[in-house]
C-alpha cells in the first residue's frame, strides 16, 4: 500500500500544557526534525487505562530537539492505525513512534501494519526467535503454558519487516527500528511495546539504533529554562509575558506554561545557538525574577519532591496527619532511597488518636478545636518527640465536603513545620477545591512548608 506522497505542512504548533501568551511561537523546529506519536490499546479510548507513554515519549523527543506535531490515540484495529500512519507521513513526518500492538495475540497488529505501510514484508528474525523463545522458557514450563501455542506466539513476535532493525525486549516482544522505504520515503517508523516499564528501557537502545540515528542526526538539542513557581497564579504570569513582550520580540522563543500538581511550570526552549532567542530568555526571565522571584523554589525543572528528598539528607523526618490520611507520608517514602531519612508517620484521625498516639492534650483539642492552629502544633511536637525526629510536619483541616463552619469553613487547613532545634513555620490557609482539592494541596504546601523550614526561606505564598 505505501506512504501517500504529500508535501510537509509547515506551521507553528503549541506544545507542552500550553502556550504561555498568544503569539509566542519557537523558530527551532522550523527545518528540523519533526515527530508524531501513535498510541494504540482500544483501552486507551474507552478511558480505562490513561497513556502514559505518550507524554513520556514527547519529552524524552523534545530534549533530543525533534518537535512533537502529533500524539494520537487508536484502539487495536488494524485500519485506524494504517489511517494514523498515513496521516503522519502525508504531514511530513521524520519520525514516528508507536507503542503497543505488540504481543502475541491476534489484535496484536503493529507490526503486520507498519510492515504493510512501508512496503516491508514481514520475515522471520531467527535471532530474535532465539531471544524471545529463551525469554519465555524461564517461565513456561511453571505457567505450563501450551508448547504449540508457545511456538506460534514466539514466532509472532519474532516477525520483522524486511531491512528494519529488531530492538532487544524487556519483556517479551522486541521493538522494531524501521527506515523508510528506499525509493517512497516516508518517516522512519519505531515501534515499542505498550507497557510503560518496557518503553522507559527500551529507550537508550532504540535511540542507539541505525534508523533512529540517521534521523537524529538532522536535530540538536534545544536550549531549554525550566523555571517552577509554587503560589503564582498562571494569570499573573500570563501578564508578565504580555509586557515583556510589548518590548521584547519573543517570537523566537517556544513559552509553555503548565499548571501541575499546583505547581506553575514556565519553561522556555528555542534553537541553540541563536542570539535573538537567548536574549528574549534572558528578558523573559529577569522580568519573572523581578515580579515573582520569592515564588521560584526550582529553575533546573527538580519537582518540590526531589528537592526535598536532597534537603532532608542527614535529617530525620516524621509526619503526623489528619485531614490527608497519610498522603503526605506517601509521597515523602515514594522515591527508592526514602529510609534514610523518613522515620514514620501517624494517621491521627480521630480526636482520640491525636491525643494516645502524639500527646495531644486532651483540654486543647476542646478548648481550639481539633483543626486548629494550636493542636497543629502539639501535633508536630508529638511526632518530633515519638520518633526522635529532626524535622516533623502536621496537618489538621476540614477537607469538605460536609463539616465545615463560619469559622472554619470546608478547606481551612492548619499547618505546622517543627524542627528539633525549634524553628517553627505554621499556616492556616483556607484552600480552594473539592474534598480530594484540598487533601492533594495540603500536602503540597506542606512539603514547600518543609522545604522553606529547611532552607532558612520563610513561609511560602498561598496554595
Amino acid at each position: 500500500m505505501g506512504w501517500r506522497e504529500q508535501g510537509r505542512a509547515g506551521s507553528d504548533r503549541e506544545t507542552g500544557c500550553g502556550v504561555a501568551d498568544e503569539g509566542h511561537g519557537s523558530d527551532g523546529g522550523a527545518g528540523g526534525v519533526r515527530a508524531g506519536i501513535v498510541a494504540t490499546g482500544s483501552e486507551l479510548l474507552t478511558g480505562r487505562i490513561t497513556d502514559r507513554n505518550g507524554p513520556w515519549v514527547a519529552e524524552r523527543l523534545g530534549e533530543l530537539g525533534v518537535e512533537v506535531s502529533h500524539l494520537v490515540l487508536v484502539g487495536d484495529r488494524g485500519e485506524d492505525m494504517a489511517a494514523a500512519l498515513r496521516f503522519l507521513a502525508g504531514d511530513g513526518i521524520d519520525l514516528v513512534v508507536t507503542t503497543g500492538g505488540l504481543g502475541p495475540t491476534a489484535d496484536d497488529l503493529t507490526a503486520e501494519v507498519v510492515a504493510d505501510e512501508t512496503d516491508r514484508p514481514l520475515e522471520l528474525h531467527e535471532h530474535m526467535e532465539k531471544v524471545v523463545g529463551d525469554i519465555i522458557s524461564r517461565f513456561a514450563d511453571r505457567l505450563r503454558w501450551d508448547a504449540d501455542a508457545l511456538a506460534a506466539a514466539n514466532r509472532k513476535q519474532a516477525m520483522v519487516p524486511r531491512g528494519a532493525t529488531p530492538i532487544r525486549p524487556a519483556g517479551t516482544a522486541p521493538g522494531l527500528a524501521v527506515p523508510p522505504h528506499p525509493w517512497r520515503g516516508g518517516p522512519t517508523v519505531l515501534v515499542l511495546p505498550g507497557p510503560p516499564r518496557e518503553v522507559r528501557a527500551m529507550w537508550d537502545e532504540a535511540l542507539a539504533s541505525g534508523p533512529v540515528q540517521e534521523v537524529l542526526a538532522r536535530t540538536a538539542p534545544w536550549t531549554e529554562t525550566h523555571l517552577r513557581l509554587f503560589g503564582v497564579p498562571e494569570s499573573e504570569i500570563a501578564a508578565t509575558l504580555r509586557d515583556v513582550g510589548a518590548g521584547t520580540d519573543l517570537t523566537p522563543l517556544e513559552i509553555t506554561t503548565c499548571l501541575r500538581d499546583f505547581t506553575l511550570e514556565v519553561d522556555l526552549r528555542h534553537a541553540p545557538a541563536s542570539a535573538d532567542a537567548a536574549i528574549a530568555r534572558d528578558a523573559v526571565v529577569a522580568e519573572i525574577d523581578r515580579r515573582h522571584g520569592k515564588t521560584i523554589f526550582s529553575r533546573t525543572g527538580q519537582t518540590i519532591d526531589e528537592l526535598l528528598f536532597e534537603l532532608l539528607d542527614g535529617q530525620v523526618v516524621a509526619t503526623a496527619e489528619s485531614c490527608t490520611g497519610g498522603l503526605l507520608a506517601g509521597r515523602l517514602t515514594a522515591p527508592a532511597g526514602a529510609s534514610a531519612h523518613v522515620a514514620g508517620g501517624v494517621v491521627s484521625y480521630s480526636n482520640d488518636a491525636k491525643a494516645d498516639l502524639l500527646g495531644v492534650p486532651r483540654e486543647l483539642i476542646e478548648t481550639h478545636g481539633a483543626v486548629s492552629p494550636q493542636v497543629a502544633e502539639a501535633m508536630a511536637d508529638g511526632a518530633l518527640a515519638r520518633f526522635g525526629a529532626t524535622i516533623a510536619v502536621a496537618i489538621t483541616g476540614v477537607a469538605g465536603p460536609g463539616g465545615g463552619t463560619e469559622a472554619k469553613p470546608v478547606g481551612y487547613v492548619c499547618f505546622c513545620v517543627r524542627t528539633a532545634d525549634g524553628r517553627t513555620l505554621a499556616r492556616d490557609p483556607v484552600l480552594p477545591g473539592e474534598r480530594g482539592d484540598v487533601r492533594e494541596r495540603s500536602v503540597v504546601l506542606a512539603m514547600h512548608l518543609m522545604r522553606r523550614a529547611l532552607t532558612g526561606e520563610g513561609e511560602p505564598a498561598p496554595a
